[in-house]
């Protein structure tokens, strides 16, 4: 395969976001005092499980991206082969069960729920008004994931805030594309918001997600804090003001600032 057959393959994986969550995980498995093999198995499971996920969405949507035009998906300009995108996407399913099961079983069944609540979303559910619930899911269950590969239980004030993060990651992800997605019929909980309210509600989500933190996160240094809430409330007002793509980049901002807390915590 050449270089730009590479290069489309894994921008067909949504390979932005794809390496933003596991890196979450890589950050996690500090605080979590999960370490040597077992993290390898940790970050490796949730690369190949966001892996999947970023496929079969492109593979679920490469009709309704063909119809509305979108010039930056290689399944539906035809740069790429569907055939090729699912031996991937096939191979990255199996990979993950494999490895997720590796990593222990409470902790990997928590992450086979993960993943499957991506593909629920990708098969029907971002069409309702239940969209927000597999990001609710998915991100809520990292950290019970990645505690669970370790030697503690996972903090629930910890699964709240990914929740609460997650959500807000669906709410900025969708932005730019409400109009392609009304033109298919595609209605989940961000089209009904409308543009108007949806970054106001985006916002309240992820700054309620580092407000939790905040408040759960045993050890947290006063200064830690501080630059903590600069940092959130710059990234948040961002999300608010630009739209669009920069606001599903500040809200994976705000996430980072949120692990890099919990790391400092730790």
């Amino acid at each position: 395969m050449t270089w730009r057959g590479m290069r489309a393959l894994l921008g067909s994986a949504h390979l932005g976001p794809t390496l933003a969550v596991t890196a979450l995980a890589a950050l996690l498995t500090v605080p979590a005092g999960v370490g040597g093999g077992r993290a390898v198995l940790v970050v490796a499971a949730v690369l190949t499980g966001q892996l999947s996920i970023g496929w079969s969405n492109d593979l679920v949507d490469v009709r309704r991206d063909r119809a509305v035009g979108r010039t930056d998906k290689p399944l539906a300009t035809g740069e790429l082969s569907e055939r090729l995108v699912r031996w991937c996407c096939g191979a990255a399913l199996v990979a993950t069960v494999v490895l997720s099961l590796a990593a222990g079983l409470p902790a990997g069944l928590a992450h086979l729920l993960l993943v499957a609540s991506g593909w629920a979303y990708n098969l029907g559910l971002k069409a309702t008004a239940l969209s927000w619930l597999p990001y609710a899911v998915a991100f809520g269950g990292l950290p019970a994931f990645v505690w669970l590969a370790g030697p503690d239980a996972p903090p629930l004030w910890g699964v709240a805030a990914g929740a609460l993060l997650g959500v807000g990651a669906h709410l900025t992800n969708v932005l730019p594309d409400l109009g392609d997605d009304a033109a298919t019929g595609v209605r989940g909980l961000p089209h009904r918001l409308g543009p108007r309210l949806l970054p106001v509600a985006a916002v309240a989500v992820l700054v309620a997600a580092s407000v939790v933190i905040a408040l759960g996160a045993p050890g947290l240094p006063r200064w830690a804090l501080g630059a903590g809430a600069l940092l959130v409330a710059a990234l948040a007002g961002l999300a608010l003001v630009r739209g669009g793509r920069d606001s599903f980049r500040a809200a994976v901002g705000i996430a980072l600032v949120d692990v890099a807390l919990l790391v400092v915590a730790g």
